[in-house]
């Protein structure tokens, strides 16, 4: 009976703890920064991209304010397509990408560890001939002063030795355009991809949640 009673117990404040946490993470996802920031030259075309779960960061990938081919090859993809002309970007737990193409190939292991807080992380880069507007690709317009800010938080997100990123040796690529690459921090119950998307747009002085780890949490600012 006293074991039923502990049982019960442990079961009830996890319960608890997890409507809680949820109940946070949605609540601040609806709170608004940087609205009044925005409003400022309306220079460069950026672009924040969904799946559906993940949200990717789109940047000209060649543009006179900064050249990402100095540090991201589309020679390093399987395609090797050089006429690529966007780049979208996303942060994310090095297990989740590496060995879960699908939602059916999640282990439990990848996931404690990732939700722990204990695993590294990557890159992902894909590349991309051009961008159309949708419910899952939002069109920003931002200054040149804010993409630089944007330019130095997504270059901080990559390892690099002696200059250059590095470059993940991996057959799990989702496609003929995409690639991955060591990355800076890592993934959290409290941290996720989105919650690195957010920061990027909070970086750059763009619109985003207080904070979220939803994709939903990002793209409800957007509407």
């Amino acid at each position: 009976m006293k074991v039923f009673k502990k049982f019960l117990k442990y079961t009830t404040f996890f319960l608890l703890g997890i409507i809680g946490y949820l109940l946070v993470v949605t609540l601040l996802s609806y709170i608004s920064v940087n609205d009044g920031l925005v409003k400022s030259h309306k220079e460069i075309p950026i672009y924040i991209l969904t799946n559906g779960v993940h949200t990717d960061v789109v940047l000209p990938l060649k543009s006179e304010h900064y050249d990402w081919t100095n540090q991201l090859k589309t020679e390093h993809t399987k395609a090797k397509d050089t006429t690529m002309n966007y780049v979208a970007l996303g942060w994310g737990d090095k297990g989740f990408y590496l060995e879960t193409p699908t939602w059916a190939d999640l282990k439990a292991s990848t996931a404690l560890k990732a939700a722990s807080g204990l695993s590294s992380s990557a890159m992902h880069v894909t590349f991309y001939k051009e961008m159309k507007e949708s419910k899952s690709c939002k069109k920003l317009q931002i200054s040149s002063n804010n993409y630089k800010k944007l330019i130095l938080f997504i270059n901080e997100s990559f390892q690099t030795k002696s200059g250059e990123f590095l470059k993940i040796e991996t057959e799990a690529v989702y496609g003929k355009h995409d690639v991955f690459y060591e990355a800076n921090g890592s993934y959290s119950l409290f941290y996720t991809c989105n919650s690195w998307a957010n920061q990027a747009l909070k970086a750059a002085n763009q619109k985003a949640a207080l904070w979220t780890i939803s994709d939903s949490g990002i793209f409800r600012h957007y509407e």
